[in-house]
């Protein structure tokens, strides 16, 4: 009897704690503390993969860490079960027999435990979700009007303060990036460059301060009609399982196949469309799977042409490309961009080189502000910046 109640006890303290660790790895506490030690507080072009790494925290490691703890202990109370059971053998407590009957019942009785603690990790695995789920739900929604009765697209940031899970990341930005001209967002990584780019166009809105397409409030302006005035190539670039053609054409709906094509050539993306097997009608895979990093980052570059939108914000638009087919796109880009308001954010100074003002953020401030030119004379962060890259 005493061998019986040893397994049923090593197995139901197994459960315990199993059950407390999931409670611990799927707390907020512990979720909070272990991003703040693992990943480091950013607020630029890293926010997807940090969003991708809370989701894979969550989902995968807390309840996998979990169910693997749990496995381990279970083992170990075999191992515990022979140690005790080869005691009581040798002592004389036990015969062999029974003592191979008690094995075979142990991992019987264990068996049943390590499917239960797969199905726990399963629930806990769903209740982040579910939870997941019930915050965004509580998330406010954006409203405002249909009309948009801007005068002009000049973006301008008055004042504006904005903060990322309690994390403040622009502290008092305020710069106008005017219509006809190029403003390059420009800093350290983690500066704010791309938040302050998203914030123009109202992906989020900002703590305080106010932020004014043509003098209009972007509060006040409903999402998706102030959206029909932006056209935003990410560096992360999101296509569709579809052909090209479907791809680019989802800048403009309505737009014919000859505009689409137009577009693409502009992009410099009929080079590599015409290699494919079935040209603009070869379907592209999964966000693009079939294509490289810099084919892809052309295909989005045409859609937002193809939108041929007011306002373009372009973020690492050529990051993924060799260089030349960023000189090919950084001519393309001068010709179509012109008399739109042009946001470019950048980590490479040679690309916003060109740029009619730089506005250089720091710890989410504006350290500069001016010329290429202007600053270089300067001597500032900007002049740093452009002095580390060349090896300087």
């Amino acid at each position: 009897m005493f061998f019986v109640e040893f397994i049923l006890i090593a197995a139901l303290t197994v459960v315990g704690i199993y059950v407390f660790v999931c409670k611990v790895l799927s707390s907020d506490i512990f979720f909070s503390a272990w991003m703040k030690i693992a990943v480091p507080v950013s607020t630029d072009l890293e926010d997807d993969m940090i969003f991708f790494i809370e989701d894979l925290c969550k989902h995968e490691i807390a309840p996998g860490a979990a169910t693997t703890t749990a496995q381990f202990i279970l083992r170990f109370g075999l191992v515990a079960v022979m140690l005790v059971g080869g005691i009581l053998v040798t002592a004389g407590s036990l015969s062999i027999p029974m003592f191979i009957l008690f094995l075979l019942f142990a991992g019987r009785v264990y068996d049943p435990f390590t499917s239960c603690f797969m199905l726990m990790a399963e629930v806990f695995s769903a209740l982040v979700s579910v939870k997941r789920m019930k915050q965004i739900d509580a998330t406010p929604e954006q409203t405002g009007t249909n009309v948009c009765n801007n005068k002009g697209y000049d973006i301008e940031f008055k004042n504006v303060v904005f903060s990322y899970n309690e994390e403040p990341v622009l502290k008092g930005v305020s710069f106008v990036a005017k219509q006809g001209e190029v403003t390059a967002l420009v800093g350290l990584s983690g500066s704010g460059k791309s938040t302050a780019s998203k914030l123009a166009a109202r992906f989020w809105d900002a703590d305080s301060g106010t932020i004014t397409l043509g003098g209009v409030d972007v509060k006040t302006v409903e999402p998706e009609t102030l959206f029909k005035n932006y056209a935003i190539v990410f560096q992360n670039v999101m296509l569709f399982d579809e052909t090209v053609m479907e791809n680019i054409r989802l800048g403009r709906g309505d737009a014919t196949d000859e505009e689409v094509m137009a577009a693409a050539r502009a992009a410099q993306c009929e080079e590599f469309i015409q290699r494919l097997p079935q040209g603009y009608q070869t379907n592209i895979g999964e966000n693009g799977s079939a294509l490289s990093g810099g084919e892809r980052q052309r295909i989005s570059i045409a859609r937002a042409l193809l939108k041929n939108a007011p306002i373009v914000l372009l973020d690492e638009a050529t990051a993924s490309m060799d260089a030349e087919s960023e000189t090919l796109i950084q001519d393309a880009l001068s010709v179509l961009l012109k008399d739109k308001t042009v946001m470019v954010i950048a980590h490479r100074m040679r690309t916003v080189a060109n740029a009619d003002k730089i506005v250089v953020l720091d710890d989410g401030k504006v350290s500069e502000m001016g010329t290429p030119a202007a600053l270089m004379k300067k001597g500032g962060l900007y002049a740093h910046l452009v002095e580390l890259q060349q090896g300087k």
